[in-house]
């Protein structure tokens, strides 16, 4: 006997989400991640081809939204591309995958937590993350809805700021559209990686797939929900760099420790610095929201498989999340925030989460037309590019990037011999 759409079957989660909750969800990931925390760095690299960047980044993030929302359409299940990859491609990818994205997006979380910190406290940022994760996994553990709320609210006040910032700088008098010219200073390199910086920006709108089994009819909620989210998004991307590219300039934005804070100074308005970095927190912290609710339901569905330890696959009686999983993930990221540093948490998400969707890009590929393939162009770009963003990234992203997954690789070759005997 079958359940109802919004119930939970037995260890399964219940599905309270819709649509407008789903796309907020995804905005809460990539906004506060993407403003605040990626313009910088991508701009040291990319100079004047910091637009080109965003583009490029764009693009693969387009592909890899219409993969995921076909996969999650057919597999409505907590997990994403860890269940994508060991349905379509086999256990060993959808366990990369799964390892790829909870490393990778672990570091998130604590990129964003120390974001919060250094807004909100500049001299106790260690102490003010892991303040804010403790708090936050709390508001996760007591059910997914409560989150979908908190983020709503989070996301309206960081549209908000935002657009103040880009009226101030369009209209502050000093924006200069020369500023925005392509200069000998873009490199093709300097261009990928850029964009692999700044696809941190833009992976969150898969967290509406990772939610799988708490969206309310999947098959058509999610592949509407993604990429309305990443529409959205893209558009606040693309207006926030004009506005302050064209008051900063490539050089000036590449230097900046607190770029959207600078902008408005440069602009002439420094009564609004106060709010932006009050916005910046905000951000932060909805970001840190939905990255704690997508890791940790990752973390459940590799723990059903065993590929975690099983203890973390419970489900609370009352509130219907995934609670262990939830604790653990929150311990892991508070360790992290007390410890890391924020710059090299962004190219190391980078990586790992570029391997997660060049994985979904490549099990989209063996949808047959009937499963809702999409065009045969998507999954291919997207995989291409996801691997060429991958490694176009600093150095030591790549180095660490490499090691984590080799170590992931090993865990999972040693498990499997281990059950053989």
């Amino acid at each position: 006997m079958g359940t109802s759409a919004g119930s939970a079957g037995a260890g399964g989660l219940r599905r309270h989400l819709g649509v407008f909750d789903a796309v907020v969800i995804g905005l809460g990931a990539m906004i506060g991640a993407g403003i605040f925390a990626a313009l910088a760095p991508a701009a040291s690299a990319a100079g004047s081809g910091l637009l080109l960047s965003l583009a490029v980044a764009a693009v693969v993030a387009y592909c890899n939204a219409t993969s995921s929302a076909r996969l999650a359409a057919r597999y409505p299940k907590s997990g994403g591309t860890y269940v994508y990859g060991r349905e379509r491609l086999g256990d060993f990818w959808g366990y990369l995958a799964g390892w790829g994205f909870v490393v990778g997006k672990t570091a998130s979380c604590a990129a964003m937590a120390l974001t919060v910190g250094a807004y909100v406290w500049p001299g106790q940022a260690h102490a003010v993350a892991v303040a804010a994760v403790v708090a936050l996994t709390a508001v996760n553990y007591v059910g997914v809805q409560k989150s979908a709320w908190l983020t709503r609210g989070i996301v309206a006040v960081v549209l908000a700021v935002l657009a103040a910032v880009v009226t101030a700088c369009l209209t502050g008098g000093t924006a200069e559209s020369a500023r925005l010219d392509l200069g000998t200073d873009a490199t093709f390199g300097g261009v990928l990686q850029a964009a692999g910086l700044l696809f941190f920006a833009f992976a969150g709108y898969a967290r509406v797939a990772t939610l799988g089994e708490e969206v309310r009819d999947p098959a058509r909620t999610i592949p509407r929900a993604i990429p309305l989210a990443l529409g959205i998004t893209l558009v606040v991307y693309a207006g926030v760099a004009l506005a302050v590219l064209s008051v900063l300039g490539p050089d000036g934005l590449a230097g900046a420790v607190a770029p959207l804070d600078e902008a408005v100074r440069a602009a002439g308005v420094p009564g609004l610095v106060p709010v932006v970095r009050a916005g910046a927190a905000v951000a932060a912290l909805g970001s840190l929201l939905a990255l704690i609710l997508g890791v940790s339901r990752t973390t459940l569905a590799m723990a059903r498989d065993r590929h975690l330890p099983h203890a973390l696959a419970a489900v609370h009686p009352r509130f219907e999340v995934p609670h262990r999983a939830e604790l653990a993930v929150g311990a892991v990221v508070a360790v992290l925030a007390a410890t890391a540093d924020v710059r090299g948490a962004i190219g190391f998400s980078s990586f790992g989460v570029l391997v997660y969707y060049a994985v979904a890009n490549a099990s989209a590929w063996t949808l047959t037309p009937a499963e809702g393939r999409p065009a045969r162009i998507v999954p291919v770009l997207g995989m291409a590019g996801c691997l060429g963003l991958a490694f176009a990234l600093p150095a030591a992203s790549v180095l660490w990037g490499a090691v984590v997954l080799a170590l992931g690789a090993a865990a999972y070759g040693l498990r499997k011999a281990v059950t053989r005997r």
